[in-house]
């Protein structure tokens, strides 16, 4: 069986560290390798000033600590700089991120990523987290 690769943006990631949050079940499965979370060294300076931001350093280097050394994390860089969302730019490097390292989906809340439901090309699966639940749901019946 061939695990789902994804790319999860911060303000995703920010909503999985507390147990009480539907988002929680994120960190399950990425603790029982249900799924490879695929990181750059954009997207984890990233991870690291906006965990900080909201928790505290201490989280974020322990947060970054679980990632850094989970043996289902993979470590890229984007080959090449779509840059398709122009309202932020910064989200470039998580979309830039899923499409260079061919990614099932992108996890995000982020309404910017939409621009991938109206362009052919390149394709992006953008799921918020329910829909990755879901998908994730079905992979475990596989």
């Amino acid at each position: 069986m061939s695990k789902l690769s994804v790319v999860v943006d911060t303000n995703v990631l920010i909503k999985t560290i507390n147990r009480a949050n539907f988002e929680f079940f994120i960190y399950q499965s990425f603790e029982v390798e249900a799924f490879e979370w695929i990181v750059s060294t954009s997207v984890l300076d990233e991870y690291e000033e906006k965990l900080t931001e909201f928790y505290s350093q201490k989280t974020a280097q322990l947060v970054l600590e679980i990632i850094c050394t989970a043996s289902n994390v993979t470590f890229a860089e984007p080959h090449f700089r779509w840059n398709l969302i122009e309202v932020d730019p910064d989200d470039n490097k998580f979309s830039d991120l899923a499409i260079s390292s061919n990614a099932t989906c992108l996890v995000t809340f982020d309404k910017h990523f939409e621009i991938f439901k109206n362009i052919d090309f390149p394709r992006l699966s953008i799921l918020n987290p329910k829909q990755f639940y879901t998908l994730l749901s079905k992979e475990e019946v596989k």
